[in-house]
Protein backbone atom coordinates (compact mmCIF):
# COMPACT_ATOMS: atom_id res chain seq x y z
CA UNK A 1 0.00 0.00 0.00
CA UNK A 2 1.54 3.62 -0.88
CA UNK A 3 2.05 5.62 1.99
CA UNK A 4 -0.28 8.42 0.11
CA UNK A 5 -3.13 6.09 0.33
CA UNK A 6 -2.61 5.71 4.11
CA UNK A 7 -5.72 6.32 6.59
CA UNK A 8 -4.95 6.44 10.38
CA UNK A 9 -8.30 4.81 11.87
CA UNK A 10 -10.29 7.06 14.18
CA UNK A 11 -9.45 6.05 18.09
CA UNK A 12 -13.07 4.61 19.49
CA UNK A 13 -11.86 6.44 22.69
CA UNK A 14 -12.61 9.74 24.01
CA UNK A 15 -9.87 11.04 24.47
CA UNK A 16 -7.69 8.37 23.02
CA UNK A 17 -5.32 5.93 25.24
CA UNK A 18 -2.32 6.90 25.74
CA UNK A 19 0.55 4.48 25.54
CA UNK A 20 4.90 4.80 26.83
CA UNK A 21 6.82 2.51 24.89
CA UNK A 22 10.19 1.92 26.04
CA UNK A 23 12.75 0.60 23.74
CA UNK A 24 13.21 2.11 20.42
CA UNK A 25 14.15 -1.13 18.72
CA UNK A 26 12.49 -2.74 15.68
CA UNK A 27 10.15 -4.38 18.30
CA UNK A 28 9.52 -0.72 19.87
CA UNK A 29 9.28 0.78 16.51
CA UNK A 30 6.57 -1.78 15.35
CA UNK A 31 4.42 -0.98 19.24
CA UNK A 32 4.71 2.56 18.36
CA UNK A 33 3.61 1.80 14.45
CA UNK A 34 0.96 0.02 15.18
CA UNK A 35 -0.49 2.00 18.41
CA UNK A 36 -0.41 4.99 16.35
CA UNK A 37 -1.89 3.19 13.30
CA UNK A 38 -4.93 2.17 16.02
CA UNK A 39 -5.29 5.65 16.93
CA UNK A 40 -4.38 5.63 20.22
CA UNK A 41 -1.78 8.18 20.94
CA UNK A 42 2.14 7.28 21.67
CA UNK A 43 3.60 9.97 24.28
CA UNK A 44 7.55 9.09 23.75
CA UNK A 45 9.40 6.04 22.27
CA UNK A 46 12.45 5.92 25.55
CA UNK A 47 16.02 4.60 24.77
CA UNK A 48 18.93 4.37 26.86
CA UNK A 49 21.47 5.18 24.20
CA UNK A 50 22.00 8.58 22.92
CA UNK A 51 22.13 7.72 19.46
CA UNK A 52 22.32 4.60 17.08
CA UNK A 53 24.80 2.75 15.36
CA UNK A 54 24.87 -0.16 12.44
CA UNK A 55 24.80 -2.59 14.49
CA UNK A 56 23.92 -6.50 14.34
CA UNK A 57 24.42 -8.09 10.91
CA UNK A 58 21.48 -10.08 9.02
CA UNK A 59 17.45 -10.11 9.62
CA UNK A 60 14.81 -11.45 7.78
CA UNK A 61 11.16 -9.66 7.40
CA UNK A 62 8.47 -11.77 6.15
CA UNK A 63 5.30 -11.16 4.12
CA UNK A 64 3.43 -12.03 7.58
CA UNK A 65 5.27 -8.34 9.30
CA UNK A 66 5.34 -6.27 5.64
CA UNK A 67 1.71 -6.85 5.07
CA UNK A 68 0.70 -5.44 8.71
CA UNK A 69 3.46 -2.70 8.13
CA UNK A 70 1.81 -1.93 4.64
CA UNK A 71 -1.36 -1.84 6.23
CA UNK A 72 0.19 1.07 8.69
CA UNK A 73 1.08 2.94 5.98
CA UNK A 74 4.45 1.85 6.01
CA UNK A 75 6.31 1.88 2.19
CA UNK A 76 7.57 -1.38 2.25
CA UNK A 77 9.34 -1.38 -0.87
CA UNK A 78 12.04 0.14 1.10
CA UNK A 79 12.45 -2.53 3.12
CA UNK A 80 12.50 -4.83 0.02
CA UNK A 81 14.78 -2.66 -1.77
CA UNK A 82 17.50 -3.00 0.51
CA UNK A 83 17.11 -6.78 1.38
CA UNK A 84 18.75 -9.84 -0.62
CA UNK A 85 17.60 -10.11 -3.91
CA UNK A 86 18.36 -13.87 -4.31
CA UNK A 87 15.19 -15.70 -5.42
CA UNK A 88 16.53 -18.75 -3.68
CA UNK A 89 18.59 -20.30 -0.98
CA UNK A 90 20.83 -22.96 -0.84
CA UNK A 91 21.54 -25.60 1.52
CA UNK A 92 25.06 -27.60 1.29
CA UNK A 93 26.76 -30.08 3.08
CA UNK A 94 29.62 -29.14 5.55
CA UNK A 95 32.46 -31.40 4.03
CA UNK A 96 32.27 -30.21 0.75
CA UNK A 97 29.35 -28.19 -0.44
CA UNK A 98 27.19 -30.56 -1.81
CA UNK A 99 24.04 -28.86 -2.42
CA UNK A 100 21.28 -30.81 -0.24
CA UNK A 101 18.22 -28.93 -0.88
CA UNK A 102 17.26 -25.44 -2.83
CA UNK A 103 14.07 -23.69 -2.06
CA UNK A 104 12.61 -20.23 -2.43
CA UNK A 105 14.13 -17.50 -0.27
CA UNK A 106 10.99 -16.84 0.69
CA UNK A 107 10.18 -20.18 2.18
CA UNK A 108 12.74 -18.76 5.32
CA UNK A 109 13.05 -15.28 6.29
CA UNK A 110 11.40 -13.27 3.38
CA UNK A 111 13.39 -10.38 2.65
CA UNK A 112 17.17 -10.44 4.75
CA UNK A 113 18.79 -7.24 4.96
CA UNK A 114 21.35 -5.73 7.51
CA UNK A 115 19.53 -5.18 11.09
CA UNK A 116 20.95 -1.51 11.22
CA UNK A 117 19.94 -0.81 7.91
CA UNK A 118 16.28 -1.98 8.52
CA UNK A 119 15.94 -0.44 12.01
CA UNK A 120 16.67 2.84 10.36
CA UNK A 121 13.86 2.24 8.07
CA UNK A 122 11.55 1.09 10.79
CA UNK A 123 12.93 4.37 12.75
CA UNK A 124 12.35 6.88 9.92
CA UNK A 125 8.61 5.52 9.86
CA UNK A 126 8.06 6.43 12.97
CA UNK A 127 9.50 9.79 13.21
CA UNK A 128 7.42 10.37 9.97
CA UNK A 129 4.31 10.41 11.81
CA UNK A 130 5.20 13.08 14.18
CA UNK A 131 6.02 10.25 17.08
CA UNK A 132 8.53 11.29 19.53
CA UNK A 133 11.93 9.47 20.40
CA UNK A 134 13.67 10.07 23.67
CA UNK A 135 17.28 8.92 23.19
CA UNK A 136 19.56 8.93 26.28
CA UNK A 137 16.07 8.16 28.67
CA UNK A 138 17.71 4.94 30.32
CA UNK A 139 14.58 3.31 32.62
CA UNK A 140 15.15 2.13 35.46
CA UNK A 141 12.13 1.21 37.54
CA UNK A 142 8.78 0.20 36.43
CA UNK A 143 5.20 1.19 38.92
CA UNK A 144 2.48 -0.91 38.23
CA UNK A 145 -0.97 0.62 38.74
CA UNK A 146 -4.10 2.11 37.05
CA UNK A 147 -2.00 4.53 35.85
CA UNK A 148 1.26 3.11 35.23
CA UNK A 149 4.86 4.72 35.89
CA UNK A 150 7.50 4.56 34.49
CA UNK A 151 10.97 5.67 36.49
CA UNK A 152 13.83 7.04 34.17
CA UNK A 153 17.53 7.32 35.47
CA UNK A 154 17.46 11.44 35.81
CA UNK A 155 14.41 10.55 38.17
CA UNK A 156 11.49 12.00 35.73
CA UNK A 157 8.78 9.77 35.88
CA UNK A 158 6.22 9.46 33.39
CA UNK A 159 2.88 7.99 32.90
CA UNK A 160 0.25 6.23 30.44
CA UNK A 161 -2.76 4.35 30.58
CA UNK A 162 -0.69 1.56 28.99
CA UNK A 163 3.56 0.94 28.85
CA UNK A 164 5.22 -1.48 26.17
CA UNK A 165 8.03 -2.89 27.29
CA UNK A 166 9.97 -3.40 24.04
CA UNK A 167 13.33 -3.31 25.94
CA UNK A 168 14.62 -6.51 24.78
CA UNK A 169 16.20 -10.09 25.91
CA UNK A 170 17.55 -8.73 29.49
CA UNK A 171 14.43 -6.85 29.84
CA UNK A 172 13.95 -4.96 33.19
CA UNK A 173 10.09 -5.17 33.08
CA UNK A 174 10.10 -9.03 32.68
CA UNK A 175 11.07 -9.81 36.40
CA UNK A 176 7.97 -7.55 37.50
CA UNK A 177 5.40 -9.62 35.61
CA UNK A 178 7.06 -12.65 36.74
CA UNK A 179 7.38 -12.13 40.23
CA UNK A 180 10.68 -12.72 40.28
CA UNK A 181 14.25 -12.64 38.34
CA UNK A 182 14.20 -14.74 35.28
CA UNK A 183 18.19 -15.67 34.71
CA UNK A 184 19.07 -17.25 31.29
CA UNK A 185 20.87 -20.93 31.19
CA UNK A 186 22.97 -21.62 28.34
CA UNK A 187 21.23 -23.65 25.23
CA UNK A 188 24.66 -25.26 24.71
CA UNK A 189 25.26 -23.40 21.71
CA UNK A 190 26.87 -20.71 20.32
CA UNK A 191 27.39 -18.34 17.51
CA UNK A 192 30.64 -16.88 15.94
CA UNK A 193 28.98 -13.42 13.89
CA UNK A 194 30.79 -11.50 11.32
CA UNK A 195 30.24 -8.77 8.62
CA UNK A 196 32.20 -7.28 6.61
CA UNK A 197 32.28 -5.04 3.33
CA UNK A 198 34.04 -7.05 0.56
CA UNK A 199 37.21 -5.49 -0.70
CA UNK A 200 38.71 -5.33 -4.42
CA UNK A 201 41.30 -8.08 -3.51
CA UNK A 202 38.53 -10.33 -1.93
CA UNK A 203 36.38 -9.95 -5.33
CA UNK A 204 38.95 -10.55 -7.44
CA UNK A 205 40.52 -13.46 -5.74
CA UNK A 206 39.04 -17.00 -6.91
CA UNK A 207 39.90 -18.45 -3.86
CA UNK A 208 37.56 -16.49 -1.82
CA UNK A 209 35.26 -14.87 -3.98
CA UNK A 210 32.79 -17.91 -5.05
CA UNK A 211 29.74 -16.44 -3.02
CA UNK A 212 30.63 -12.89 -3.35
CA UNK A 213 29.59 -12.00 -6.85
CA UNK A 214 25.78 -11.08 -6.01
CA UNK A 215 23.30 -11.59 -3.66
CA UNK A 216 23.28 -15.19 -2.76
CA UNK A 217 22.57 -16.72 0.95
CA UNK A 218 23.39 -20.70 1.74
CA UNK A 219 23.52 -22.81 4.51
CA UNK A 220 26.09 -25.31 5.35
CA UNK A 221 25.06 -27.69 7.54
CA UNK A 222 26.91 -30.54 9.79
CA UNK A 223 26.86 -32.60 13.03
CA UNK A 224 25.98 -30.13 15.65
CA UNK A 225 26.73 -27.01 13.50
CA UNK A 226 26.22 -24.79 10.53
CA UNK A 227 27.39 -21.76 8.85
CA UNK A 228 24.89 -19.58 7.13
CA UNK A 229 26.34 -17.09 4.76
CA UNK A 230 24.35 -14.14 2.76
CA UNK A 231 25.37 -11.62 0.66
CA UNK A 232 24.02 -7.48 0.18
CA UNK A 233 23.88 -5.27 -2.12
CA UNK A 234 25.22 -7.16 -5.48
CA UNK A 235 28.29 -8.14 -3.08
CA UNK A 236 29.54 -5.19 -1.61
CA UNK A 237 28.26 -6.96 1.74
CA UNK A 238 28.97 -10.27 3.35
CA UNK A 239 27.49 -12.18 6.43
CA UNK A 240 28.52 -15.23 7.86
CA UNK A 241 27.16 -16.46 10.82
CA UNK A 242 28.09 -20.21 12.51
CA UNK A 243 26.10 -21.78 15.04
CA UNK A 244 28.03 -24.41 17.20
CA UNK A 245 27.80 -26.72 20.49
CA UNK A 246 29.50 -24.41 23.46
CA UNK A 247 28.81 -24.39 27.05
CA UNK A 248 31.05 -21.26 27.54
CA UNK A 249 29.75 -19.00 30.51
CA UNK A 250 30.18 -15.78 29.02
CA UNK A 251 27.05 -13.28 29.48
CA UNK A 252 24.64 -12.97 26.33
CA UNK A 253 26.19 -9.66 24.84
CA UNK A 254 25.84 -8.67 20.96
CA UNK A 255 29.45 -7.09 21.30
CA UNK A 256 31.78 -10.23 22.88
CA UNK A 257 34.66 -10.28 20.72
CA UNK A 258 35.49 -13.44 19.00
CA UNK A 259 38.00 -15.79 18.95
CA UNK A 260 39.11 -16.06 15.51
CA UNK A 261 41.86 -19.01 15.76
CA UNK A 262 38.81 -20.72 17.40
CA UNK A 263 36.62 -19.99 14.56
CA UNK A 264 39.39 -21.29 12.31
CA UNK A 265 39.82 -24.83 14.20
CA UNK A 266 35.87 -24.80 13.47
CA UNK A 267 36.10 -24.81 9.71
CA UNK A 268 39.16 -26.97 9.68
CA UNK A 269 36.62 -29.90 7.76
CA UNK A 270 34.79 -26.73 5.66
CA UNK A 271 34.19 -26.68 2.01
CA UNK A 272 36.74 -25.26 0.61
CA UNK A 273 34.69 -22.86 -1.36
CA UNK A 274 33.81 -20.75 2.02
CA UNK A 275 36.35 -22.02 3.93
CA UNK A 276 38.78 -19.85 2.65
CA UNK A 277 36.40 -16.07 3.19
CA UNK A 278 35.90 -17.45 6.91
CA UNK A 279 39.46 -18.22 8.02
CA UNK A 280 40.68 -14.82 6.70
CA UNK A 281 38.25 -12.84 8.35
CA UNK A 282 39.79 -10.59 10.59
CA UNK A 283 37.63 -10.23 13.41
CA UNK A 284 34.16 -11.49 14.89
CA UNK A 285 31.48 -11.66 17.41
CA UNK A 286 30.78 -14.47 19.82
CA UNK A 287 26.97 -14.38 21.04
CA UNK A 288 26.12 -17.11 23.64
CA UNK A 289 22.92 -18.09 22.85
CA UNK A 290 20.73 -18.52 26.46
CA UNK A 291 17.89 -20.16 26.95
CA UNK A 292 14.52 -19.06 28.07
CA UNK A 293 11.63 -21.01 29.55
CA UNK A 294 8.64 -19.51 27.88
CA UNK A 295 6.94 -17.01 30.33
CA UNK A 296 3.97 -18.00 32.02
CA UNK A 297 2.96 -14.13 32.01
CA UNK A 298 3.72 -11.51 29.49
CA UNK A 299 1.88 -8.41 31.62
CA UNK A 300 2.38 -7.07 35.21
CA UNK A 301 0.01 -8.81 38.34
CA UNK A 302 -0.84 -5.80 39.50
CA UNK A 303 -3.10 -3.18 37.05
CA UNK A 304 -2.21 -5.59 34.36
CA UNK A 305 -1.03 -1.99 32.58
CA UNK A 306 2.32 -3.23 31.71
CA UNK A 307 2.49 -5.43 28.80
CA UNK A 308 5.75 -7.11 27.29
CA UNK A 309 6.53 -7.99 23.32
CA UNK A 310 8.97 -9.16 21.24
CA UNK A 311 12.60 -10.20 22.93
CA UNK A 312 11.41 -9.28 26.23
CA UNK A 313 8.93 -12.10 26.10
CA UNK A 314 9.26 -14.67 22.78
CA UNK A 315 12.88 -14.27 21.77
CA UNK A 316 13.48 -16.93 18.80
CA UNK A 317 16.45 -18.63 17.75
CA UNK A 318 18.55 -17.49 14.73
CA UNK A 319 17.43 -20.72 12.57
CA UNK A 320 13.88 -19.36 13.34
CA UNK A 321 13.77 -15.97 11.03
CA UNK A 322 11.02 -14.90 12.65
CA UNK A 323 11.97 -12.94 15.68
CA UNK A 324 11.27 -9.54 14.31
CA UNK A 325 8.32 -10.67 12.04
CA UNK A 326 6.82 -11.92 15.05
CA UNK A 327 7.43 -8.55 17.16
CA UNK A 328 5.34 -6.43 14.36
CA UNK A 329 2.81 -9.74 15.02
CA UNK A 330 2.83 -8.93 18.48
CA UNK A 331 2.49 -4.57 18.27
CA UNK A 332 -0.69 -5.48 15.85
CA UNK A 333 -2.39 -7.94 18.28
CA UNK A 334 -1.65 -5.01 21.23
CA UNK A 335 -3.17 -2.41 19.50
CA UNK A 336 -6.31 -4.22 18.43
CA UNK A 337 -6.94 -5.26 21.74
CA UNK A 338 -6.80 -1.93 23.03
CA UNK A 339 -9.39 -1.04 20.23
CA UNK A 340 -11.21 -3.38 20.94
CA UNK A 341 -12.28 -2.69 24.65
CA UNK A 342 -15.02 -0.49 25.86
CA UNK A 343 -12.94 2.61 27.72
CA UNK A 344 -9.72 2.96 29.42
CA UNK A 345 -10.94 1.12 33.01
CA UNK A 346 -10.85 -1.92 30.41
CA UNK A 347 -7.22 -2.09 29.29
CA UNK A 348 -6.50 -5.07 31.82
CA UNK A 349 -8.54 -6.69 29.64
CA UNK A 350 -7.00 -5.91 26.58
CA UNK A 351 -3.45 -6.30 27.58
CA UNK A 352 -4.89 -9.92 29.11
CA UNK A 353 -6.27 -11.10 25.65
CA UNK A 354 -2.97 -10.14 23.98
CA UNK A 355 -0.83 -12.57 25.71
CA UNK A 356 -3.27 -15.37 25.06
CA UNK A 357 -3.44 -14.85 21.68
CA UNK A 358 0.41 -14.41 20.92
CA UNK A 359 1.37 -17.11 22.99
CA UNK A 360 0.64 -19.84 21.20
CA UNK A 361 1.55 -18.50 17.82
CA UNK A 362 4.99 -17.28 18.96
CA UNK A 363 5.63 -20.42 20.65
CA UNK A 364 5.36 -22.22 17.37
CA UNK A 365 7.39 -19.95 15.81
CA UNK A 366 9.94 -20.43 18.36
CA UNK A 367 9.75 -24.26 18.01
CA UNK A 368 9.95 -24.03 14.11
CA UNK A 369 13.54 -22.79 15.25
CA UNK A 370 14.24 -25.72 17.37
CA UNK A 371 13.35 -28.09 15.04
CA UNK A 372 15.42 -26.64 11.94
CA UNK A 373 18.28 -26.33 14.28
CA UNK A 374 17.82 -30.06 15.18
CA UNK A 375 17.40 -31.27 11.73
CA UNK A 376 20.91 -29.49 10.37
CA UNK A 377 22.85 -31.16 13.09
CA UNK A 378 21.74 -34.63 13.18
CA UNK A 379 20.94 -35.15 9.40
CA UNK A 380 24.55 -35.91 8.60
CA UNK A 381 25.55 -37.61 11.73
CA UNK A 382 26.87 -41.59 11.16
CA UNK A 383 25.74 -41.07 7.74
CA UNK A 384 28.01 -42.26 5.12
CA UNK A 385 28.96 -39.42 2.71
CA UNK A 386 27.46 -41.01 -0.41
CA UNK A 387 24.08 -41.70 1.22
CA UNK A 388 21.18 -39.87 -0.79
CA UNK A 389 19.40 -36.78 1.40
CA UNK A 390 15.86 -36.40 1.38
CA UNK A 391 15.76 -32.65 0.84
CA UNK A 392 12.29 -32.93 2.65
CA UNK A 393 14.99 -33.35 6.24
CA UNK A 394 16.83 -30.70 5.57
CA UNK A 395 14.94 -27.52 4.03
CA UNK A 396 13.56 -24.58 5.95
CA UNK A 397 9.57 -25.57 7.04
CA UNK A 398 8.28 -21.25 7.59
CA UNK A 399 6.14 -20.74 4.29
CA UNK A 400 3.02 -21.59 7.07
CA UNK A 401 3.79 -18.49 8.83
CA UNK A 402 3.76 -16.05 5.82
CA UNK A 403 -0.32 -16.15 5.08
CA UNK A 404 -1.32 -15.28 8.35
CA UNK A 405 -2.89 -12.13 9.18
CA UNK A 406 -2.53 -11.42 13.23
CA UNK A 407 -5.44 -8.72 13.48
CA UNK A 408 -7.80 -10.78 11.86
CA UNK A 409 -6.92 -13.12 13.87
CA UNK A 410 -7.58 -11.33 17.06
CA UNK A 411 -10.71 -9.61 15.82
CA UNK A 412 -12.13 -13.09 15.08
CA UNK A 413 -11.19 -14.69 18.63
CA UNK A 414 -11.49 -11.73 20.49
CA UNK A 415 -15.38 -12.45 21.74
CA UNK A 416 -14.18 -16.07 23.18
CA UNK A 417 -11.02 -14.76 24.63
CA UNK A 418 -12.48 -11.88 26.10
CA UNK A 419 -14.81 -13.93 27.99
CA UNK A 420 -12.51 -15.84 29.57
CA UNK A 421 -10.19 -13.09 30.55
CA UNK A 422 -13.41 -11.46 32.25
CA UNK A 423 -14.11 -14.48 34.17
CA UNK A 424 -11.09 -14.93 35.10
CA UNK A 425 -10.34 -11.20 36.56
CA UNK A 426 -13.76 -11.86 38.48
CA UNK A 427 -12.16 -14.60 40.05
CA UNK A 428 -8.90 -12.83 40.79
CA UNK A 429 -6.76 -15.76 39.22
CA UNK A 430 -5.22 -15.36 35.80
CA UNK A 431 -4.59 -18.84 34.06
CA UNK A 432 -0.52 -19.07 33.44
CA UNK A 433 0.43 -19.26 29.91
CA UNK A 434 2.32 -22.55 30.17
Amino acid sequence: MPPQLYTRLESPHKPPLTALVVGAGLGGCAAALALHHHGHTVLTVLDKVREFGRLGDSLGLGENALSLLARWGCDVSQIKRIGNQAPNMTIRRWSDGKALATQPLMDMAGYIGHRGDYHDVFLGWVRERGIDVRMGSEVVGYEDGEKPVVVLKSGEKLSADIVVACDGIRSLARPLVLGVQDDPVSSGYACFRAFFKTTPEMLEDAAVNKYMREDCVNFWIGPDKHLVQNTLRGGEEFNWIITHKDDGDIPESWFQPGDMDEVRRLVEDLDPEIRGIVQRTEKCLDWKICYREPLPAWVSPGAHRIALLGDSCHAHLPTSAQGASQAVESAAVLAKCLNLIGDSRDVRIATRCYEKLRFGRTRQSQANGEDLRDRWHNVLKDVDENRVIDPEDVKIKNRWLYSFDAEEDARERWKDVKELVKDELMAGAISPLC
